[in-house]
């Protein structure tokens, strides 16, 4: 570990000159993104950006070989997962002049009609969105596959979770010039299967009253097993955002909701999407399986773990 900070030196390919230049000419930017994102600039989250975003982004620079590289990010939910892509996402076009293109394993969402037709021929649950089963996989393969090329001119895929459904493909991005390095985050990005004897025991009460033939968790296993595994080996770089455990991922959640809720106060009813305690502990158990089994399988293959702390900031990171 470095001594000096909270990145390894062995992989630092910035100077401390560089890295204040480029510190002196991002952060400014960078604190508009978290207003924008309703987050308090602290001293620890200045410690974040000098200490691991910018020794970060420049190993990911360094990682870029004349080739587009994937990225996956993963990070439970209330992790802070998409913020953190959209950091490094600007440091590697501020500071590196990198082409980059984030994208959410939520933008490959399948539409309401093709999930409500699976919650009636596979299992009820999967009116919700999120586990795998839900995502249109093969689109992400394929959008995947030709960014490697450096194809231009590509639509890219997004969602609505507004209304619940994917965006008319008519309003899709275009991403015009070929990319150097994709951002794809999720909390499921870069998951692995579970053992049939671990499928067993529920893990929580909506899989043991509402999933008792393990057909909802099995269905979505198998997914994992195949198909996501397929997108998931497109991956070349692997960062996991890690929460200190399940408790934290619960709190953190329902701090996001909180923001939501102060932030959607003079909405209807109609249009008000926030949910109250009981409603948002539900939803959560939907992801608590994969998110629980993540957080114990992974921190041991990602190339990058950046540990959190209880008070949602880094405090460690293990470079593979």
């Amino acid at each position: 570990m470095n001594e000096s900070g909270l990145w390894p030196d062995q992989l630092t390919f910035l100077s401390e000159a560089d890295k204040q230049q480029l510190k002196q000419s991002i952060l400014p930017v960078f604190k508009k993104l978290l207003q924008k994102e309703a987050i308090q600039f602290s001293s620890e989250m200045e410690r974040s950006f000098e200490e691991v975003f910018l020794p970060l982004s420049a190993w990911l620079a360094h990682c870029y070989n004349n080739k587009p590289v994937i990225v996956g990010l993963n990070g439970a939910q209330g992790s802070g997962k998409s913020t953190l892509a959209k950091v490094i996402a600007l440091i590697l076009e501020k500071g590196f002049n990198k082409s980059v293109l984030s994208l959410s394993i939520d933008d490959l969402y399948k539409t309401r009609e093709q999930r409500l037709l699976m919650s009636k021929t596979v299992h009820p649950l999967f009116i919700t969105r999120g586990v795998p089963g839900t995502h249109d996989v093969l689109s992400g393969i394929q959008l995947f596959s030709r960014l490697k090329t450096g194809e231009k001119g590509i639509a890219v895929p997004a969602f609505d979770k507004a209304v619940d459904d994917r965006v008319s493909e008519k309003c899709w991005h275009i991403q015009q010039e070929a990319v150097d390095i994709v951002i794809f985050e999720g909390w499921c990005v870069g998951s692995q299967a579970q053992t049939e004897d671990e499928l067993q025991i529920p893990v929580n009460e909506l899989e043991r009253t509402e999933d008792p033939a393990m057909i909802w968790r099995s269905f979505a296993n198998n997914q994992l097993k195949g198909i996501y595994r397929d997108l998931f080996s497109l991956i070349d770089i692997l960062i996991m955002l890690r929460a200190p455990d399940f408790g934290s991922v619960i709190e953190w959640r329902n701090l996001q909701e909180s923001k939501l809720r102060s932030l959607s106060s003079g909405l209807s009813a109609e249009n008000n999407k926030v949910m109250g305690k009981t409603e948002l502990e539900r939803f959560v158990m939907h992801y608590e399986r994969i998110t629980r089994a993540t957080l114990d399988e992974m921190p041991s293959r990602a190339d990058i773990v950046l540990n959190l702390n209880k008070q949602h900031f880094i405090e460690s990171v293990h470079v593979k």
